[in-house]
């Protein structure tokens, strides 16, 4: 709902993605499961969403949405209706420059309509370093590219 107006998602989108602003969507339990195909998540990754935080999540859709770039996020100890949401909220993740390692804990903080800001802890579901270099490079398929490339070292091209 950009300036308050609500609109389809995918245009709610586009003006975010014009305004620069990356999108986190907020689920509850078991997020993705019955939707493990990794169009469950390259949708949300063509749409902006950068961040997925979830009360917990399906084993493989976990997995897409690294391999797509997009951040998994577990709260702990909270739940999603206990962040009492309203959707006007503004969202940062901190922790995630430099040295995150998989596993690592990390705050979300949230900026209420009000004013207010509240920091939640949550948990990097980036559960291994091939994970982490894939979400690093943006997802599995950037990544591919850049060592394909770097392989290449210049030798004779076909």
């Amino acid at each position: 709902q950009p300036d308050g107006k609500v609109m389809a998602i995918y245009d709610a989108a586009e003006v975010y993605r014009s305004r620069g602003v990356p999108l986190v969507v907020i689920a509850g339990r078991d997020y993705g499961a019955g939707s493990s195909r990794d169009w469950a998540a390259k949708g949300p990754a063509l749409l902006g969403v950068r961040a997925v935080v979830a009360e917990s999540f399906e084993r493989i859709h976990r997995a897409n949405l690294v391999g797509m770039g997009v951040l998994p996020l577990e709260l702990c100890g909270a739940t999603r209706a206990g962040l009492a949401l309203d959707g006007s909220e503004v969202f940062d993740v901190l922790g995630i420059a430099g040295g995150m390692q998989p596993g690592a804990r990390l705050l979300l903080r949230i900026h209420r309509g009000n004013g207010a800001v509240d920091e939640i802890p949550v948990a990097s579901r980036i559960d291994t370093a091939e994970e982490l270099a894939y979400y690093r490079h943006g997802g599995i398929l950037p990544y591919v590219y850049r060592e394909m490339i770097a392989g290449q070292g210049g030798g004779k091209r076909c």
